[in-house]
């Protein structure tokens, strides 16, 4: 996510701190190079410009040249002005007094709209609220079929009739909604592949008729610019009230979400990270900001961990860890709850003063994750146990059932083996505050 983008930032600073003063020379020379880094992140023209002359305009208003850390006075203002350019604040969803809650969910074909739907239901869940699918885009093929499976995924109930027509599909949603107590109904409207008069009356018949809460355009990161575009024509004839960006985990270069904000006037509320239905985010500006500085997350970071980590478990495994009785087991249940927090680049690029970009000798590899849980489960069960009875003959043996070489096994039980004893350590000293939930 915004690693291009990133990586250019890093080098620009890099330049700026190698000066022991800064001149107004040097300060025009950084703001260029920060112009060129946005534009070729597809930002959106005007967009960029206006941004340059807010962060030079508050750069020498601050006396930067000045200053005694000028490199750094220069990063804070630009994430300032990153951050309220993408909003400033999260903007949350609509609160109503008197459920079900309606969210519209509208946007060209193939943005993601009813998978995002999917994971909207399941956020939703985590929170307590009681979701309610209604399959209204009865343009594209199997349309409704998809909706019906992502909340069979996702537990959450779902409604369509592909005998009717949309409008009527959404009363009639609607209705089963609150007899059945569901207090947020999310309703999956047809895709436009060109701007059609047709699908965009219809759109705005459905809003007339249910006048939702919040209506979300779902645009893909990844198209950059014609994003914005489609966004602006959706705007005058719908008039949304939040954006989502989907595919933030792509190829996506930054443009669509430095712009869009500004261009439309409309907040960022959710990004898509990836494919799984857990894989969605609040959008938070000032995060955004950090992470796009290579300043890292950790406040979402964190956020992530308590989503995924069951603390029943932690503190099982702590009391394992105090007894020097950490196992395969142990290890293989610790790595599916990492698993669960998205990719590894994701993570990586979420600690502060870390990145993919600084880890480019020692790659993060996802599918690490792979040969290693096939190892795990080629041991028998008392191997995982008692690892230390692994010979050389059980190595090959675990190496051909996993499909993977001795070398990678003695890799595996060297590190084992070696947070054990780091494990141990920790323990003679005393583990008073020190969390072990993750201890690879």
């Amino acid at each position: 996510m915004f690693q291009e983008l990133s990586d250019k930032f890093e080098g620009i600073f890099q330049r700026l701190k190698g000066h022991g003063k800064v001149n107004e020379k040097h300060l025009d020379e950084t703001m260029r190079d920060i112009r060129r880094a946005l534009l070729e992140a597809d930002v959106n023209y005007k967009v960029a410009k206006q941004l340059i002359a807010e962060i030079r305009q508050r750069a020498l208003g601050a006396d930067v040249v000045h200053s005694v850390t000028p490199a750094q006075q220069i990063i804070k203002i630009v994430n300032d002005e990153l951050t309220r350019l993408m909003g400033g604040v999260h903007a949350p969803l609509k609160t109503v007094n008197i459920p079900p809650a309606i969210i519209m969910v509208i946007g060209l074909q193939g943005a993601g709209k009813t998978t995002f739907c999917g994971k909207l239901a399941s956020l939703l869940k985590k929170q307590g609220k009681t979701p309610f699918l209604i399959g209204a885009d009865l343009q594209r093929p199997a349309a409704a079929e998809q909706l019906r499976i992502v909340g069979e995924q996702v537990k959450v109930e779902s409604y369509s009739n592909l005998q009717s027509d949309p409008v009527q599909v959404c009363k009639q949603g609607f209705k089963r909604a609150r007899e059945n107590g569901y207090d947020t109904i999310i309703l999956d409207t047809a895709g436009l592949l060109h701007v059609d008069d047709r699908l965009m009356g219809e759109l705005a018949d459905i809003k007339t008729t249910l006048k939702p809460h919040d209506i979300l355009f779902v645009a893909d990161a990844m198209t950059g610019q014609d994003a914005v575009n489609a966004a602006r024509i959706f705007l005058d004839r719908i008039d949304f009230t939040g954006i989502v960006l989907t595919k933030m985990d792509g190829d996506a270069r930054g443009g669509a979400a430095l712009s869009i904000k500004s261009v439309t006037g409309k907040p960022i509320q959710f990004i898509g990270t990836g494919e799984k239905l857990e894989a969605l985010e609040k959008f938070h500006p000032e995060r955004m900001a950090s992470r796009i500085l290579g300043m890292g997350d950790i406040v979402s970071l964190v956020e992530k961990a308590q989503d995924i980590v069951d603390l029943k478990q932690a503190k099982v495994l702590e009391k394992k860890i105090r007894r020097a009785e950490f196992t395969f087991d142990d290890f293989y249940d610790q790595l599916q709850q990492i698993k669960k927090m998205g990719p590894l680049s994701q993570i990586v690029g979420m600690i502060p003063g870390l990145n993919t970009k600084a880890l480019k000798d020692a790659p993060v590899d996802d599918r690490a994750f792979v040969s290693i849980e096939a190892i795990i489960n080629s041991m028998t069960k008392e191997e995982k146990q008692r690892p230390q009875i692994i010979n050389g003959s059980r190595r090959l043996r675990i190496a051909k059932g996993s499909g993977t070489s001795v070398q990678e096994i003695n890799r595996l039980l060297k590190q084992f083996f070696t947070m054990q004893k780091m494990m141990k350590k920790f323990n003679k000293k005393g583990m008073r505050g020190i969390n072990m939930q993750f201890p690879f």
